[in-house]
């Protein structure tokens, strides 16, 4: 697809790190990329500024932001104390796809936080995120650049495609490498707690800090979110999407019997799978989200390939399940969100 240059309904294509550090300095929005996903970012210290991000993407307010940092003094400023795991995590993860959750100063914007007394901080590692964090010298406030509730943006035409006409500029770096975003982990008790997979594993955690927890919001809504991702509807396509697990024959033959079900009933079916097995199902369509034995693809396609399933206008979505280990979890988490907690378990399915 031939990428747009000119300025559309307000939206700059083609701006420079520095001239995107302007606008962050002038209180603008600015979307630009990380090695997670694209980021819509505004000053985090001004209230105005965040403000404009909530109504940009139609986010609930009591969903607070992830604050983006260039450089490590920039952590000092913005909460009040760092526990000794936060300071080994950072040692070992940052820069890099790691949030770590801290008590704040109270220096950041109110609607940043969402009341909380904490603050998620991160400093990413694509170099073009940490040049312009960098040039702009402010703390940047920054959740995915895509309208709430729908797939994140890992590139810019993502971002084009949402949010056209609703913020000032956007920085293209082309494909985010990850494709999911940051883990965010809570370093303000004894034991950190894992409140959002991501990037950075569960296993890998634990083997730079011992013991973490599991936060029981990864399994149930959270009544007020502490982390961005644990409530409301997530990476969601428009088309109605159940998650399919069980044993492998069993998960892919109810897969495609359930499509020819749905295909008879007149509804646009899709499926959902890995490279290997593109050819060993049949519906309207079947896209891969990477390859089942390169784990960190099928994280880096995710979002694309829902994304995908939107453009061609799939009403019914069948996705195949995964493991649970590394970063499969995290895989997992985004699926079990997209299909807003809808599973169908083959062998029960097979048995009616």
């Amino acid at each position: 697809m031939e990428q747009p240059h000119a300025s559309v309904d307000g939206l700059k294509r083609e701006i420079g790190i520095r001239e995107a550090a302007s606008m962050l300095q002038e209180g603008k929005l600015v979307a630009f990329p990380t090695e997670t996903v694209y980021g819509l970012g505004a000053d985090a210290r001004s209230d105005e500024a965040v403000k404009k991000i909530f109504q940009a993407k139609g986010r609930p307010s009591d969903n607070p932001l992830i604050v983006h940092i260039g450089k490590r003094e920039q952590l000092d400023e913005l909460v009040s104390t760092l526990p000794e795991t936060g300071r080994v995590l950072i040692e070992r993860f940052w820069p890099g796809p790691l949030t770590l959750i801290l008590p704040h100063r109270g220096t950041v914007a109110p609607s940043v936080t969402a009341g909380l007394d904490t603050v998620g901080v991160r400093m990413p590692s694509h170099p073009v995120a940490l040049a312009l964090l960098q040039e702009a010298g402010v703390p940047v406030a920054a959740p995915s650049a895509n309208r709430s509730g729908r797939p994140s943006p890992t590139e810019a035409e993502h971002v084009w495609e949402d949010l056209a006409g609703k913020i000032d500029g956007l920085l293209d770096g082309g494909p985010a490498g990850v494709g999911v975003e940051s883990t965010v982990v809570d370093v303000t008790e004894k034991i950190p707690i894992l409140l959002r997979p991501g990037g950075i594993t569960l296993e890998a955690l634990k083997d730079a800090v011992g013991e973490v927890r599991i936060d029981s919001g990864l399994h149930a809504e959270a009544q007020r979110p502490r982390s961005p991702g644990m409530k409301y509807r997530h990476y969601a396509p428009n088309g109605e999407m159940w998650l399919v697990a069980g044993a492998e024959d069993d998960m892919m033959r109810t897969i495609q019997r359930l499509a020819d079900d749905a295909t008879a009933q007149g509804r646009r079916v899709g499926i959902l799978t890995t490279d290997e097995r593109l050819m060993r199902y049949e519906a309207d369509w079947v896209i891969s989200c990477g390859r089942r034995s390169e784990p960190e693809s099928v994280a880096r396609g995710l979002y694309a390939a829902l994304r995908r399933f939107d453009e061609l206008g799939a009403d019914y979505i069948l996705a195949e399940s995964f493991p649970i280990d590394g970063i499969w979890f995290t895989v997992m988490n985004r699926l079990q969100k997209a299909a807003e907690g809808r599973i169908i378990h083959a062998e029960e399915s097979e048995s009616s």
